[in-house]
């Protein structure tokens, strides 16, 4: 089996971009990851502050503002090149700029907003099949928050209430950009409750592994199996592969769910998990969680 050269790094949502310190539950528990995480993970494992970062703000909806935070970002980290690409349109993507960026690049970073918008417009392209390759074949980053991580996988989520997640056909699936082929990932984990979500998804696609990200937190994937939590939240894994009863495949849509035996893990900062072994992996990570000093 081909195994991925290239690293992805699937981001909650709401990382930390190093802007003012908000007052409150934000404040107290955010550790102002900025200093200590995910965005200079991406720039270290890029290679440095050297290197050329692509940020595609498809998915957004307001992608002039998205990027423009993006740029201040980075730039405090100290970037020297970063670029945006605000491709609205799959006709965009005959302009042969795009392309020619995308390989000259080191890494792609996709921002959140809309993860159906994202497949629709980069899904069977030149674009799309050329980022697939390098990921591939090279060593090549491609991070994603929010929307831009659900969209990496080939199996993607692309609707769900939280609160209705328990009836069978709420929450639906589609392809994603098929970086990643035996996991399914959710955003904005903890802060929008869909836990119920993710395990109807992995109920009905029991050979994948459900990746749960909360906010300002991420999971660095390497050679398509290692994965290692790096952030300030919680990432919850959900395992279904020893599922021994669901009744997914027999009740009618609107019905709740039934599912006995899933596993589960909650990986916090250092921790890891191997997908294809379904194994958690305590120290996985050069840093461990940190001990919070300053919650009240």
């Amino acid at each position: 089996m081909q195994i991925p050269k290239g690293k992805l790094i699937a981001i909650g949502g709401a990382e930390d971009k190093g802007a003012e310190a908000e007052t409150g539950e934000l404040h107290k528990n955010n550790l102002n990851f900025f200093e200590l995480g995910i965005l200079r993970r991406i720039v270290e494992e890029a290679g440095g502050i050297k290197k050329r970062i692509e940020v595609i703000t498809t998915a957004s909806m307001i992608p002039h503002q998205v990027g423009e935070n993006y740029l201040n970002a980075f730039g405090k980290i100290g970037c020297v090149n970063v670029n945006l690409m605000h491709i609205r349109t799959r006709e965009d993507l005959q302009q042969p700029e795009y392309l020619q960026r995308l390989k000259s690049c080191d890494c792609i970073m996709f921002s959140g907003g809309n993860q159906m918008r994202l497949t629709a417009t980069l899904g069977g392209t030149a674009f799309m099949k050329t980022l697939q390759e390098r990921y591939w074949e090279e060593d090549f980053i491609v991070a994603g928050t929010s929307a831009g991580a659900m969209a990496m996988s080939s199996t993607m989520i692309y609707e769900g209430n939280a609160f209705r997640a328990h009836l069978k056909g709420e929450v639906r699936l589609t392809a994603g950009l098929r970086l990643i082929d035996n996991i399914i990932i959710d955003s904005h984990f903890e802060k929008r409750g869909r836990f119920v979500r993710l395990a109807q998804a992995i109920a009905g696609n029991p050979a994948c592994i459900g990746v749960g990200l909360g906010e300002d937190t991420g999971m660095i994937i390497t050679g398509g199996n290692k994965m290692e939590a790096i952030g300030s939240g919680l990432i919850v894994i959900i395992d279904g592969h020893e599922v021994i009863h669901t009744n997914i495949a027999d009740i009618p849509e609107g019905n709740p769910m039934s599912i006995e035996n899933l596993h589960v893990h909650f990986c916090a900062r250092g921790n890891g998990y191997f997908i294809d072994e379904r194994k958690f992996v305590e120290k996985m990570g050069k840093e461990t969680t940190p001990v919070m000093t300053n919650i009240v």
